[in-house]
């Protein structure tokens, strides 16, 4: 092969390999979003997210999360995270205000969210936090895999981190609808299906054992329901006859037929805009 020939390779393998991400400013945010195409982290001025102590009927996983990321903040040993469960729950929700507390206590970390289709980038992102001096706690929400799904093999760079090693300045947490990450009824198919069940989806499962911790969301009371309403009622100076409130809050979740954090926010986001409140 020529020498002009091999030049026109190596040109084409250039440009459709992707550019090496300058190194970020990481003192432009105390938020950031992993961007593919070209690579880069998108700092965020405002996260969307609401105060830690709005947030009902999550105490253990509140208590639980905000001591492992005090820990990691400080640069102490901290465990990655899954919190699984009900949807609509707080999980994410929960991250974003866990995020807020350690920086209202003065402590330096930086959030970086990760979309699921961008995992397979997970190690370019890795490489440009390793040497940084700050901490960064990598977040991903609603995870989840499918059958040929083979995303959740780059995972593992965060998880395991293989020969190189997670870096010391990065924790992940994820929050998913399902404990292993993976539909159950597919658990079930691909074990009575395989000629050896133990190991058909042993390698997909085992990824959920990964987290140092699991943090499970169960579906809310209607006492849990309300008491949410009316701690956004309390916190946004909403005024509202108590009976009244119980009412319009029950018939809003009966016409959607479940109780969550979620929908307990979207009837107070209607009751708020019925009664000239902004939030």
């Amino acid at each position: 092969m020529s020498g002009k020939a091999l030049k026109r390779i190596a040109a084409a393998l250039e440009r459709i390999s992707p550019k090496p991400a300058k190194a970020p400013d990481f003192s432009a945010a105390d938020a950031f979003v992993w961007q593919v195409d070209p690579d880069h982290l998108e700092p965020v001025a405002k996260v969307n997210r609401i105060a830690l102590d709005l947030l009902v009927g999550v105490d253990r996983a509140r208590d639980t999360l905000l001591v492992n990321t005090l820990q990691f903040a400080r640069g102490l040993p901290a465990n990655n995270a899954l919190l699984w469960g009900a949807r609509g729950m707080g999980k994410s929700s929960l991250v974003k205000a866990i995020h807020a507390a350690v920086l209202e206590q003065g402590l330096a970390l930086k959030i970086v969210e990760v979309q699921r289709e961008d995992l397979p980038s997970i190690g370019r992102l890795l490489a440009l936090l390793r040497d940084a001096d700050d901490r960064f706690l990598l977040f991903c929400d609603d995870l989840s895999f499918s059958h040929d799904d083979e995303h959740y093999k780059s995972l593992k760079a965060v998880l395991d981190g293989g020969v190189i090693g997670r870096p010391e300045n990065v924790v992940f947490y994820a929050t998913s609808n399902r404990r292993h990450l993976m539909p159950r009824d597919m658990i079930e198919n691909e074990r009575g299906s395989a000629i050896n069940p133990s190991e058909a989806v042993e390698e997909k499962v085992s990824l959920s054992d990964r987290f140092g911790l699991w943090l499970g969301f169960h579906a809310c009371s209607q006492d849990e329901y309300l008491e949410m309403i009316q701690g956004y009622c309390a916190a946004y100076g909403v005024a509202i006859d108590a009976e009244t409130l119980r009412a319009e809050a029950i018939e809003w979740a009966a016409t959607r037929g479940s109780r969550s954090g979620r929908v307990a926010w979207q009837y107070f986001t209607d009751l708020a805009g019925r009664t000239g409140v902004s939030l």
